[in-house]
């Protein structure tokens, strides 16, 4: 399936990267149908689940609704009677003398038929006094909302009648009417057994709903119905008793909060939705809203959805090796002419010109072979002339390269001609230079007036004479050294420097510290001293600084001088650049060229500022830069 490139390289056949390129094509193509495909059919399951499910909530919300509906008519027929049995209520409140301790309950109780039980709410909302134990103690401050609505009660002057209510105990139905005591320090309440009223056809059968929704929606696990305390109410007979005391917290929650909920149980496979029955009256004390527990059950739908991904991953892996069995043959055939074509290439590229390429159906193969057999034609005719060029070639070759050593050995006594005439005119000029300014220095002690002052130019053209020849020197040596840079101790240089100018006032407080560079690192300090103390005036001082910045050195040479304007600062340090003020005089300026090439060398960078920042007139400050010993760059 591989050849052997001319690299050496291992190199894939056309026909194999075509098979490849065709299965990289069909196996991802039948992956993504396959996953769209089972895409749409799993948000079309999803969809009719979820479309069953809000129809189920519906549904109950409905059944809830309808039922609090023809209760609320069964109250209505009630309320007067309620108001009726407060007669005997306020009679015996009164007969007490208004002390609820001294009042005979029972009695009043027989006396409204044994149906109606009485309770009295002290003023902080809690049942003090009853002919029902169970409620006896019940804190109603609890309950805020009713609190509210029962202290504005009997804070009032009016009968009111309560909604028909569920028991969460015995499912019994019981209706509730408040009435305030003439001194308003109570609440008094009734609270009618509607089991003896004819109201069983009343009673909102949800037990029969949740076996009808059951029915409908194959997927709901559970039912339950809860009130607005949070207590699940009309249980079925298979659920055994319901303690009154249990509230559902989550239940209460949907209440307070008024929002429905979901809650997911993937390891029990169950959706559980909460659902807020709102049927709150606001001329009612109690809210008889309703909060229903949806349990569904959500293995099959996840069952489902597991084969059909299943048989999706097999169909999908069935195709794509049918499509593999199906691109070998058909890669085959479309790379036949091209495995000939490389054939035929082969035999010419082996040296057999005149093999003919043979023709293969297809127009673009066929223009193919004819380019090929027009480019081995000029091949043959190419290779004709390139052997009738070869001598050609061969004889100015050997004539260039005989040129090329004959120009090289010029080029090569002209330099050692050139290093031999700067080499006498640096010795034999210097010395003519040291005996003239020696003679002049002589004069300018004997004469006098203007003479002397003439001397006195004469010695200075000398020195710079000498100091320009020092300058080509030691440019020379810089441009020819080739030695490595090494480790230098800066604060002995700096020290030997200064001593070469006794006349000076030098300030230097340093500290031995290594640096990279070689045998000319004296010759910036010689520079930049010099300079300091010619173009500084008679009182100049003279301070150098030396501070550390991680792997560099910052050198600082600064002078009390006049200074250097701004806008000589960018040419400064340029070859043969001479300034105005303190420069004037200053020779060919290789001394500050110099400076710069020695310190570039050493890795480091060279620039001026003012010894007084903004204040060029207050003195110059050279400052430059050099690697420590012992950094890698």
């Amino acid at each position: 399936m591989t050849a052997t490139g001319g690299s050496g390289r291992k190199v894939r056949r056309f026909g194999t990267c075509l098979m490849l390129v065709m299965i990289l094509i069909t196996v991802p193509t039948i992956g993504l149908i396959s996953a769209l495909d089972f895409w749409q059919v799993e948000q079309g399951l999803i969809a009719d689940e979820n479309l069953l499910r809000e129809q189920t909530e519906k549904s109950i919300v409905q059944a809830i609704t309808l039922v609090d509906a023809g209760l609320n008519l069964f109250d209505s027929t009630l309320d007067q009677r309620m108001e009726e049995g407060f007669i005997p209520f306020l009679a015996e409140y009164e007969r007490a003398g208004r002390d609820p301790a001294a009042m005979d309950l029972s009695r009043v109780r027989e006396e409204l038929g044994g149906e109606m039980d009485i309770y009295i709410i002290n003023t902080s909302g809690v049942i003090e006094y009853t002919t029902y134990p169970p409620d006896l103690g019940l804190d109603f401050a609890e309950i805020p909302y009713f609190y509210d609505r029962i202290m504005e009660l009997r804070l009032g002057n009016i009968f009111s009648a309560d909604r028909v209510l569920t028991e969460p105990a015995s499912g019994k139905l019981r209706k509730y009417a408040y009435m305030p005591s003439p001194d308003h320090r109570y609440l008094f309440e009734l609270g009618l057994d509607c089991t003896a009223t004819g109201v069983d056809r009343y009673d909102p059968q949800y037990r029969t709903l949740k076996e009808d929704l059951m029915r409908l929606n194959p997927a709901l696990e559970g039912i339950r119905i809860y009130d607005c305390f949070g207590r699940i109410i009309n249980v079925t007979d298979s659920e055994g008793p319901n303690d009154p005391a249990v509230i559902n917290p989550i239940a209460r929650e949907i209440f307070e909060t008024k929002q429905d909920r979901t809650l997911t149980d993937a390891a029990a496979g169950t959706t559980t939705r909460y659902i807020l029955v709102d049927l709150s009256d606001p001329g009612y004390a109690s809210d008889v809203s309703r909060i229903v527990e949806l349990t569904y059950n959500t293995t099959p739908l996840n069952t489902r959805l597991a084969e059909m991904r299943l048989g999706h991953v097999v169909l999908a892996v069935f195709a794509s090796l049918v499509a593999c069995c199906i691109a070998f043959p058909v890669s085959r055939r479309i790379t036949r002419p091209v495995r000939e074509i490389a054939d035929d290439v082969n035999r010419i590229a082996a040296g057999d010109l005149d093999h003919q390429i043979r023709i293969s159906t297809g127009t673009e193969f066929t223009r193919l072979e004819e380019g090929i057999g027009a480019m081995v034609a000029a091949l043959r005719e190419n290779i004709r002339r390139l052997r009738a060029s070869e001598e050609v070639a061969r004889e100015y070759s050997a004539h260039l390269e005989e040129l090329v050593r004959e120009r090289t050995a010029e080029l090569e006594m002209s330099n050692r001609a050139a290093t031999l005439f700067l080499d006498i005119m640096i010795h034999d000029i210097n010395n003519a230079n040291t005996i003239a300014i020696g003679y002049t220095q002589l004069l300018v002690d004997a004469l006098e007036g203007e003479q002397r002052e003439m001397a006195r130019k004469m010695l200075s053209r000398l020195e710079q004479s000498s100091e320009t020849i020092g300058g080509v020197a030691t440019l020379r040596r810089a441009r020819e050294s080739r030695t490595a840079l090494t480790q230098m101790d800066l604060d002995r240089v700096i020290q030997a420097q200064a001593a070469n100018f006794p006349a000076v006032l030098i300030h230097y407080e340093g500290h031995p510290v290594a640096v990279l560079a070689d045998d000319l690192l004296p010759e910036v300090f010689a520079n930049l001293l010099g300079n300091a103390e010619k173009f500084g005036g008679p009182d100049v001082e003279i301070t150098i600084r030396v501070e550390e910045h991680g792997e560099e050195v910052e050198v600082s040479v600064e002078d009390t001088g006049p200074g250097i304007p701004d806008t000589m600062k960018a040419t400064l340090f340029s070859r043969f650049g001479k300034g105005e003020c303190r420069l004037a005089g200053a020779g060919a300026g290789l001394g500050l060229y110099i400076c710069r090439m020695l310190i570039e060398r050493y890795g480091g960078k060279i620039w001026v500022d003012d010894r007084v920042l903004g204040e060029p007139g207050r003195g110059a400050a050279i400052r430059f830069t050099l690697r420590k010993a012992g950094t890698d760059h």
